[in-house]
Formats: structure tokens, sequence, C-alpha cells
């Protein structure tokens, strides 16, 4: 089955997981990192979007953020598209640089927040672009050095998760430092890289265990949190499919996402629906396949004629969406 659509709404918090197409790096050199960041502090800004946790690897990007009415959605495609331009033109390259749909999982906040944040500061030293924690608290392009004061951005939301480690902010790093020193033997990554009943309870025994006592919990890969919380969760994405757009709106976004697409990438629009099948034609086309389909809702038939191929053809896409992603959770 295909991946669902987006769960969001002001408020929510996001883990977004974003990675380089076919694994490949999205920074080259620090300049390319410092562009990236530059990025996300204006729009974190300018949509008043909080950003609590972030680490910024070779080939992939962790965010902890909570949705402003501007949406998470929106957020990630200006960031995304504005530094791919800004990438492609640098690297003299071009085509997509993202694979083809970024991960994101909404998090029940009082039981993941501080989870998540030792998870994503601590990506740095596990994959060896450190080599302890105090390199880490130097560190530029990881949210652990803001938390510690060693380095200042007005829009990093650094004051409230310090809120969740204690009362002063002396008090708070000494035990956000003992918190994540704890976690450090713990590999959570497929505890918090997505959701589901086994990651939401810590595994296929915890599992097993309610199953033996009778308990029966709601879950979706989407979500990481208690069967009340994603209950709650699928209840405000219903009530919000009631109120979606318009197909004839719908339709129009579509069309604006097809032609700044082909515009980005130095492919005629005419190019892509002609059912060409050179290599970056059908990169952009799969992109925006996914794009089409879980983020305007169109359904498979009608993204088929916004692109020119067949339906069929839209199906394996987004069955190959879907494996891609999990191969890569």
């Amino acid at each position: 089955m295909p991946r669902g659509p987006r769960l969001d709404a002001p408020g929510t918090l996001h883990h977004v997981m974003i990675r380089g197409i076919e694994k490949r790096d999205i920074f080259m050199d620090d300049d390319d990192r410092s562009e990236f960041f530059r990025r996300m502090g204006v729009l974190a800004e300018k949509t008043s979007t909080d950003v609590y946790a972030y680490a910024l690897m070779n080939n992939h990007v962790h965010i902890l953020l909570k949705s402003s009415l501007t949406g998470m959605p929106t957020f990630m495609r200006c960031l995304l598209s504005g530094y791919a331009q800004y990438f492609n033109r640098k690297h003299q390259r071009v085509g997509h640089l993202f694979q083809n749909r970024y991960k994101s999982v909404v998090c029940e906040e009082d039981l993941y927040f501080r989870k998540l944040i030792a998870y994503i500061n601590l990506n740095p030293l596990r994959g060896g672009l450190v080599c302890s924690i105090q390199e880490l608290g130097v560190y530029p392009w990881c949210s652990h050095a803001r938390l510690m004061g060693q380095i200042r951005d007005n829009w990093y939301q650094g004051d409230y998760v310090l809120t969740y480690f204690g009362k002063s902010k002396a008090e708070a790093r000494l035990n956000y430092v003992a918190y994540i020193e704890d976690e450090l033997p713990h590999d959570r990554q497929d505890e918090l890289n997505g959701g589901g009943l086994l990651r939401s309870h810590g595994g296929w025994s915890q599992v097993c265990s309610m199953r033996r006592h009778g308990d029966r919990e709601m879950s979706d890969e989407r979500i990481l949190g208690s069967g009340d919380f994603v209950k709650e969760i699928l209840d405000q994405a219903e009530d919000k499919l009631v109120r979606q757009l318009p197909l004839k709106e719908a339709l129009e976004l579509a069309q604006k996402d097809i032609e700044v697409a082909c515009s980005e990438a130095g492919i005629p629009v005419s190019l892509l629906c002609s059912g060409g099948r050179n290599r970056s034609v059908t990169g952009l086309r799969l992109m925006l396949v996914a794009r089409l389909v879980n983020e305007r809702g169109l359904t498979y038939a009608e993204t088929a004629r916004q692109l020119g191929i067949t339906t069929s053809a839209v199906s394996q896409m987004m069955t190959r969406i879907k494996r891609d992603e999990e191969l890569a959770g």
C-alpha cells in the first residue's frame, strides 16, 4: 500500500528525516551546510516554526520541529526546493537532489521529546563526524552546541528544550548532558525513526506482552505514540479530509508543482509529459507522482492525466516509492 498523506496541524511535533537521492551526499562542504542552516533559520522565523533539534550529516538531515499555521509540508517544501536550487547552481548539476519523499513522523511530545532530542543530537557522534561528547559541544551543524550555550541563534528554541531537563539553565544543562551520556549506548533508530505499534511500544516482545494481557492499541506508521494519541491524530486527519481542497484548486496546485519542478530541473513540461524515459525525466516524474498523490490528494488516474502516463505506471511508481522509503527507514 502507498504511504498515507501527511498528518499535520498547527502545534504538531514532527521528526523529519531528509535523505539524498540514492543516498548521495547533500553537503559537499561547510559552505553547503551553512547555506542549508541559514535557509532553515530564515524560514523558521518567517513561518513561526519552532525548531527543537537538528543534525546535518553528509547525506541526510534530522529535524525536530513543531508545525505552525503555515504547516510543516509548506515549511519543508520551501526549505528543500530553495536549497536544491542553490546546490545545483553551485555544483553545476541538474535533477533531483533529495530522495523522492522526505519522511516525517508525528510524535507524542510528553512521551518522546527527551529521547528525540538526545537521538538527533547524538547523530554526529554515532556517525563519526565528531569523536566525543566534548567535541560535539562545539560542532556547529547540530543543535547540541546551542543547548550548551556555545553557539546562539535567535530562532532556535533552545530555552524550551531545556525546560524538559531542569528549572534553571545551569541545572538543565547538567541534567541534559547526563541524559545524553546515558542514551549514548542505546541505539534508538528503530524506535524513533518511524511510527507503528512495534516502535511505539518498544519492540515485538512488548507487543506480545500487551496482547497476552488483552491490551489492544491503535497504531499508524506515520505516528509515534500511544494508542490514544494515534486515535486523536487520525480523528483530526479525518476531519481535515472532509474539508480538503476542491478538485479544481488541487489541480491548479498540481499544475504549478509540475511547472516549478520542470523549471528547477531544466526540463520542458512537454518533455516530461511526452512519455520519455531518460533518467532525468524518470526521476522527476517519480518525485511528482509522490507529491501529486500524497500532498495534493489526486487519484492515480488524475495524476496519470497530469503527467501524460498511464494509471498503471503511477501505481508502479507508488509501489517503488513505498519500497524505497521502507529500505531507507
